[in-house]
């Protein structure tokens, strides 16, 4: 949803011819040995800056060149051949005001270790950030539902943290303009400032500084704010441990305002090839020119700390928090900033990095940032590369870099990677560009996959590769994965889903020991007990034809060698899905009831009602590693959607349900269905007894 605010890609399809082989030169090879090291000034960290702003510049100009002949985008002449029950009446446990015995939180990835959400809870209480506001719901009993108040946060809210002090920290994307600085390449002179702020995307699509807000939700009935941080970046995740919450901001560098990527079509005639390319190098001294002129200070802004007491503090970057690496990347800024929310009155400590952010993955004592190698323009032989960086969290107020390396390949998502006994296990896809033996004259080639489980070890400075596992399912590409102590689960597709087992118990030789293909494939993997994972993915038909269907499904791993399919759950028509496919937050198992609750959204022919063919519903299952799947039953939440509004909904707004919350006591079981239109409170074996709905109002975003 975000824009990503940069330079364009280089590879324009169709829409550039590119220069020859002797105008441009050839990509950065693989950096194996990636070496990272700190700036010793700010004299040297802006010289930096400026000599990759140049080359990135210089770059996406050469690429709009044209040729006299027809040359392919590889600098060839064209032609040349390449190389159940009801609801509890009163005095039961529904009128218990200290809370159930127990219930369900995020789904994070590592235990003790916190993912922020739209939605948290603790049992009693639900938070929810709805368009600009944070609603505060009392949830508990579940029969007394209320909304208790709500707060706007400013710019565009997305996720938060409820801590164990009553603290809730929300995130949320601003725009903050810089005058004589492009902050766009996309919006032209004066586009951004104009529509940044117009409903629906202040903070939104052109945010380009991330918000915190921390606030005291001890009553429920007065949230106060009481610390608001401004940093320059756009959020791109975080997590949580105890009252150290570390986020990982992206950002870039805000480029003289009158620098241009593209001559004046207006002056310069595009057919006359000699003429336009002129004008190109004409452009590219002029911008040189330009960057070389701008200071430190422009190039990166001071953030901002607003106390409790109103107070507002500037803290300019420290320049020997940056580090640079000799691996090809995009320029752009990587930051981990640390917030000791136990010492309100400190600023955020940060630590840069000059690369883009990738996935990440944190434990309690660890955080790994990924950044993927930048070919940045296409040759053959080309493979996939990813970068790694450690950053050491055990100092609770700073993310202290003490480590880097890379792997072959690229990283699906955070589930691609993990953290045991010292060792960091990586399952990778890795895509190669070779020549088309069917078509010679493809230019683009045609791209190669395999996949691989590596496993690292930290030396020094370095992550160095301990032992690697063999190739495996090639011409597929992995779709989910899984670590858990000295066991590993891959799932590749490409007609057919391989669910491999890895043996890690020594980390010099990770061993592939069985393997099992089913139609299909699993996007989320999720263990419920030593020997049995659950899972969420896709059914097809092994041929490739044939409607596609959710399904779940239960694998027996007790036997590593020989794992099987033991049951499957086909969920709603070839039409339906669910965020839970893609998004593990949404996928919610309780284990102390062997219960699974996943939104699910589906079409079904409903004659003329504009809302007729649209369901969404929280399907909720009993699973049970030897009997299987039971549909326990449906929460629909159609008529709090058809009132909050019509079926063209916002990107900002999303009344289908998307998250859930399930609880137990005293023998009874509650589930809650969570919209941005409201909350629905259900309980009994078959879940059709309501207990209670709030609605929130709708506002559109301003």
């Amino acid at each position: 949803m975000k824009r990503r605010l940069s330079l364009f890609p280089l590879v324009l399809l169709g829409a550039v011819t590119a220069c020859s082989d002797s105008e441009m030169a050839e990509p950065a090879g693989i950096q194996a040995e990636l070496q990272l090291a700190n700036f010793g000034s700010c004299s040297d960290l802006e010289q930096y800056i400026e000599d990759q702003a140049v080359f990135e510049m210089r770059t996406q100009l050469d690429a709009q060149k044209r040729s006299g002949s027809s040359i392919d985008i590889f600098g060839r002449a064209t032609g040349s051949v390449a190389d159940s029950a009801a609801a509890p009446a009163a005095g039961s446990a529904e009128n218990k005001a200290s809370g159930p015995s127990a219930y369900t939180k995020t789904n994070t990835q590592v235990s003790g270790v916190d993912e922020a959400d739209f939605v948290k809870n603790d049992g009693t209480r639900i938070f929810q950030i709805v368009g600009q506001k944070l609603y505060a719901v009392k949830s508990w009993p579940a029969n007394a539902m209320q909304i208790q108040s709500s707060v706007n946060i400013e710019g565009y809210p997305t996720q938060m943290y409820l801590d164990e002090k009553n603290r809730v920290v929300v995130f949320s994307s601003i725009y903050t303009a810089y005058d004589g600085l492009i902050e766009d390449w996309y919006g032209g002179r004066g586009g951004v400032a104009d529509a940044a702020c117009a409903p629906g995307s202040c903070g939104g699509w052109y945010g380009n500084n991330t918000k915190v807000t921390v606030l005291d939700v001890t009553d429920l009935t007065k949230l106060k704010v009481q610390n608001e941080y401004y940093l320059p970046g756009n959020y791109a995740n975080s997590r949580r441990v105890g009252s150290s919450v570390r986020l990982v901001l992206s950002d870039h560098f805000r480029w003289p305002s009158t620098v241009r990527l593209y001559p004046d079509y207006g002056t310069v005639d595009y057919n006359d090839w000699r003429a336009w390319n002129a004008s190109i190098d004409r452009l590219k001294d002029d911008n040189e020119t330009l960057i070389r002129k701008q200071t430190i200070d422009k190039w990166l802004p001071a953030q901002k700390v607003k106390l409790a007491d109103g107070t507002v503090k500037t803290l300019p970057y420290n320049c020997a928090d940056f580090a640079k690496h000799n691996a090809p990347t995009h320029l752009g800024i990587t930051t981990v900033a640390t917030i000791n929310l136990d010492a309100p009155d400190a600023a955020p400590q940060r630590s840069s990095i000059l690369g883009e952010v990738g996935e990440i993955y944190a434990s309690k004592d660890s955080l790994y940032v990924t950044n993927r190698h930048w070919w940045w323009w296409p040759r053959f032989n080309q493979r996939d590369w990813t970068y790694l960086f450690k950053f050491d969290l055990t100092d609770i107020n700073k993310a202290r870099f003490v480590a880097a390396g890379g792997v072959d390949g690229h990283i699906v998502d955070q589930f691609s990677m993990d953290e045991d006994k010292g060792y960091f296990r990586v399952a990778t896809t890795i895509s190669e560009r070779v020549q088309d033996p069917k078509d010679p004259r493809n230019f683009w080639g045609m791209i190669q996959t395999t996949n691989r489980v590596t496993v690292l070890g930290q030396d020094g400075g370095k992550l160095k590769l301990t032992g690697q596992s063999e190739e495996l399912a090639k011409g597929e590409r992995i779709f989910s994965s899984r670590f858990i102590g000295d066991k590993g689960f891959v799932v590749t597709f490409r007609q057919v889903d391989p669910l491999y087992t890895f043996d890690l118990s020594n980390p010099a030789a990770p061993r592939k020991v069985g393997e099992l293909k089913i139609p299909g494939f699993s996007t989320y993997i999720h263990p419920i007990d030593a020997n049995t994972l659950l899972t969420i993915g896709v059914y097809m038909p092994e041929t490739g034809t044939g409607p596609r269907n959710l399904q779940l499904s239960l694998f027996d791993v007790s036997n590593f060698a020989a794992p099987k399919q033991t049951f499957t759950q086909i969920v709603g028509s070839s039409y339906g899905w669910s965020e839970a496919q893609s998004e593990h937050k949404a996928f919610n198992y309780f284990p102390e009831r062997k219960m699974l609750a996943i939104p699910f959204s589906d079409y079904v022919s409903s004659g003329t009602d504009p809302w007729g063919t649209f369901r969404s519903e929280l399907k909720v299952f009993d699973v049970d590693a030897a009997t299987g799947f039971k549909l326990r039953g449906s929460v629909s939440m159609k008529d709090v959607y058809v009132s909050a509004g019509t079926p063209s909904w916002a990107w900002y707004y999303s009344p289908w349900i998307r998250r859930s919350v399930m609880a137990t006591d005293m023998g009874t079981d509650y589930v809650y269905a969570i919209t941005d239109a409201g909350i629905r409170a259900v309980t009994g074996s078959s879940l059709t007894s309501t207990l209670s709905t709030v609605v929130y109002p709708r506002t559109d975003f301003r």
